[in-house]
């Protein structure tokens, strides 16, 4: 993890964000966002890869996000916010030109498609497992191409 100042904030929003959520497999949701950003390299992944899903799945908006965080953070921020009606395909497709969402949102479907993180807890069923995995090798497929 990188710690700086701007990080540091972006780990305490994401915290009281996700507070009381759990991912699918019953574990604290923080921790997804945590892991993304252990895999960052500078300082604006890092804190995109913190805020990633708050705006998505908080009551946080991109627009308070905007309030703290620059540009810089915001625009990969606003790329991987998936709006309602836009299909999962074209969000991804949206995805591909900026590089910061792009690095994000590689790490965010590695970690979700890593069905060892269900070992002990809340179980997936082979349909669903099945499903997201076809899912997620679409997605790669999309952000690999033309690159």
């Amino acid at each position: 993890m990188i710690y700086t100042v701007l990080t540091n904030k972006a780990i305490q929003i994401a915290y009281e964000a996700h507070q009381g959520q759990v991912d699918k497999a019953g574990l604290p949701y923080i921790f997804h966002p945590f892991h993304l950003a252990e895999q960052m390299t500078d300082e604006i992944s890092t804190c995109v890869a913190l805020l990633h899903d708050v705006a998505e799945d908080t009551d946080v908006s991109l627009d308070d996000l905007a309030g703290e965080f620059p540009p810089e953070v915001m625009e990969p921020l606003r790329k991987l916010t998936h709006q309602t009606g836009v299909s999962y395909a074209d969000y991804i497709i949206g995805l591909r030109d900026d590089p910061v969402a792009k690095k994000v949102k590689m790490a965010d479907i590695r970690h979700n498609s890593d069905m060892s993180r269900f070992s002990g807890g809340k179980p997936i069923s082979p349909r669903d497992a099945a499903r997201l995995g076809e899912k997620y090798k679409m997605a790669l497929a999309l952000l690999s191409e033309g690159h």
